[in-house]
């Protein structure tokens, strides 16, 4: 049984109003990023942090997704991977809430490779999302709260899958970057 987690915890300062609600083809970007995994996993566990009431909103009705809350959502994203760890109890894929065009042959190319902990990569770099095997749950979950997952991550034998989805590296973080994948879409010159 996989899960996935998504992370919503942060401000969207860069962007200036809740990004993960900015809509792709009049589809929160969200909610993009929960459709393009929910095929793939038997739950989606939504960790919610500043912008929480909003974004249970929008997953109100959605099957097999639960939106948690993490009150410590200031201290970082790492609370927010383990709030979400603490939610699930089977292998998991992680992503930020703001990676909405990963392919689902990236994620059947992750079930599919072995090791604990894998992740995709185009072109050599590396993105998301990471899975991780139900028994580093608590490892990560007795880490201190200030840690990241990508130092986490790399203190366990990283399983590299190459894949061609450069999707895998498309993330929102400015107004700049969604209207450039907004256009890339509307264009067809986007994954």
């Amino acid at each position: 049984m996989i899960e996935g987690i998504i992370l919503a915890g942060g401000y969207s300062r860069r962007t200036g109003e809740n990004k993960m609600a900015l809509t792709i083809d009049g589809v929160p970007l969200i909610l993009c990023t929960a459709n393009a995994m929910a095929p793939h996993v038997s739950r989606i566990v939504v960790v919610a942090g500043h912008h929480h009431e909003e974004i249970a909103r929008l997953f109100d009705g959605k099957p097999n997704c639960e939106v948690v809350y993490n009150p410590d959502y200031p201290e970082g994203m790492f609370t927010s991977v383990q709030k979400g760890m603490e939610a699930t109890k089977g292998d998991v894929f992680i992503v930020p809430g703001d990676i909405p065009l990963i392919k689902p042959s990236t994620y059947e190319a992750l079930k599919k490779a072995r090791g604990k902990v894998r992740v995709p990569a185009y072109k050599g770099r590396k993105g998301h999302p990471l899975y991780l095997d139900q028994t580093l749950r608590d490892p990560l979950l007795k880490r201190d709260k200030t840690d990241n997952l990508k130092a986490f991550r790399d203190n366990y034998p990283l399983t590299v899958v190459d894949i061609d989805d450069e999707g895998i590296l498309k993330d929102v973080d400015t107004m700049t970057d969604y209207k450039k994948l907004r256009n890339d879409i509307e264009r067809g010159t986007s994954v």
